[in-house]
């Protein structure tokens, strides 16, 4: 029997998102067989204290896993941090991973789906992860498909694949500029990526998805993802630090898990077009709204292009 991959959880400050996101994790098909590690950060000041001290005294109440493992930072990294080194942590361990933050609500299937795609790809070696969250485009989508990079709202890879990230965002941009694929990298010129990548090598914005999805666009890497979402961001809801709130990425899960059959492993098209059409159609004042959570990235988050 095929070793289910462990869920990492990464979370901070928000006891009653932490306790929708467990939730729903323990309502997935395989969570009493899987592993949890919940990498809890510390506070950064003292209004947030209390919050985290909810937060840890929860987890220590949690059922319903195969087991359960608890770390508490003695001092705040901070999302990108916590997560960069929590990743690593497990896969050099595991050899695989799946990853979610405390406030992504998943489907029942989501695990299932992680884990029938960590086993279905691993020895391919054109796929870097596996992905939960897909937008509500307009149109039908492939019951599964890839596109060319990394996402993080949900998200499942291995060792070899984590092995790719690379952590320096300086060296990601140069890369980018001199091989004159800026427009690429913006999704065809839908999304200012770029400028978020440039923010981050500024110091000016702390976000690790800028530096996973490089890492994966320049190693021409794909991620599958499902044709019908099996997460939802319940933390745009001016809950976090830097979030208004905003319904536009709002989801129907799926109320089956998508199979996952034989497709050709390249970028799918029409898939490519219809996220870059929804990307497009959005009124620009609004993608600042989006998000503003430091480090989180979907290929919509332009929380920091100013």
């Amino acid at each position: 029997m095929e070793t289910l991959a462990p869920i990492v959880l990464f979370v901070y400050n928000r006891p009653d998102h932490v306790e929708r996101t467990l939730t729903a994790l323990r309502n997935n098909y395989l969570a009493t067989e899987s592993d949890l590690i919940v990498y809890s950060d510390s506070f950064k000041d003292d209004d947030s204290a209390k919050r985290v001290q909810e937060v840890r005294s929860y987890l220590k109440s949690i059922r319903g896993f195969h087991s359960i493992t608890i770390i508490e930072r003695e001092r705040n990294l901070g999302l990108s941090e916590n997560i960069i080194h929590g990743v690593t942590e497990t896969v050099l361990k595991y050899g695989k991973i799946i990853v979610i933050e405390d406030d992504l609500v998943t489907s029942p299937s989501f695990l299932q789906f992680m884990n029938d795609g960590l086993t279905a790809y691993e020895q391919e070696e054109k796929v870097i992860s596996i992905h939960g969250y897909i937008y509500p485009v307009k149109g039908m989508l492939p019951e599964t498909f890839f596109l060319r990079g990394a996402d993080c709202w949900g998200w499942a890879t291995w060792k070899r694949g984590w092995n790719l990230f690379e952590n320096n965002g300086k060296k990601l941009l140069e890369e980018i500029k001199s091989k004159r694929l800026e427009n690429d990298f913006n999704f065809n010129g839908c999304y200012p990526f770029l400028r978020m990548l440039e923010k981050q090598v500024a110091g000016k914005i702390d976000s690790w998805a800028i530096r996973w999805y490089a890492s994966a666009f320049l190693a021409r890497k794909l991620t599958l993802y499902p044709g019908k979402s099996l997460i939802q961001n319940i933390g745009i809801d001016n809950s976090g630090t830097h979030h208004k709130h905003s319904t536009i990425l709002d989801v129907s899960l799926a109320d089956e898990m998508p199979s996952i059959k034989q497709i050709p492993v390249r970028e799918d098209e029409e898939a490519y077009r219809l996220v870059a059409e929804f990307i497009k159609n959005l009124h620009p004042p609004l993608w600042k709204r989006i998000f503003k959570k430091v480090g989180s990235l979907t290929r919509l988050d332009t929380s920091y292009v100013a």
